[in-house]
């Protein structure tokens, strides 16, 4: 069995092998299918009287995680912050990645495409809460659930987990938007 906690842990990065093509699968599905998908519906929720788009994150997803300058800076940077500068953002991980640069430029050493991908998620949610007031707009964090994607490590049940994104998407119309939920809490981005 594989240690991955206590004294006699395994680094993860010796346990989950990230290379450039995980990595840019992380990020094609957490952060531009996300993006896809909001495009392609965004029309539709907008003939509603309350639209809601609710993103599954993470709270791995925080700044605070990230020790790359460049990225921290870029998307907190909330009265500035553009998909444009977002999508440099991952552009400059997979760049890095591709260099086998991820220590030397301030990424996370483990799981970093799927916190970067989180991360950038978090940041368009904003965008889109800003670009699109009539719509309800937030991510949320569900906790660690028990799932098939996790081999059923989760301390959380499915109906646990979903709660938080069962609460936002049936929140009252004027809730909140462009916010970061960790589970039933606004947390920080």
């Amino acid at each position: 069995m594989i240690q991955l906690l206590g004294p006699n842990a395994i680094p993860l990065k010796e346990v989950i092998k990230q290379t450039y093509q995980t990595s840019e699968d992380c990020l094609r599905t957490n952060y531009y299918g996300s993006k896809q998908v909001s495009e392609a519906l965004i029309p539709l929720l907008l003939l509603s009287n309350s639209g809601r788009i609710v993103n599954v994150s993470s709270a791995l997803g925080q700044l605070k995680l990230i020790s790359n300058e460049n990225a921290k800076k870029e998307l907190g940077d909330i009265d500035g912050l553009t998909e444009e500068k977002v999508d440099k953002v991952v552009e400059g991980f997979l760049e890095d990645v591709k260099e086998n640069l991820i220590e030397t430029k301030g990424w996370p050493v483990n799981i970093s495409a799927y916190i970067v991908s989180k991360a950038a998620l978090n940041a368009y949610t904003r965008i889109l809460a800003r670009k699109y007031p009539k719509i309800a707009i937030n991510s949320v964090c569900p906790g660690y659930t028990s799932t098939d994607m996790n081999h059923n490590s989760g301390v959380l049940t499915v109906e646990e987990g979903a709660k938080s994104p069962v609460m936002l998407a049936l929140m009252p119309e004027g809730g909140s938007s462009g916010l970061f939920f960790d589970r039933m809490e606004v947390s920080t981005f």
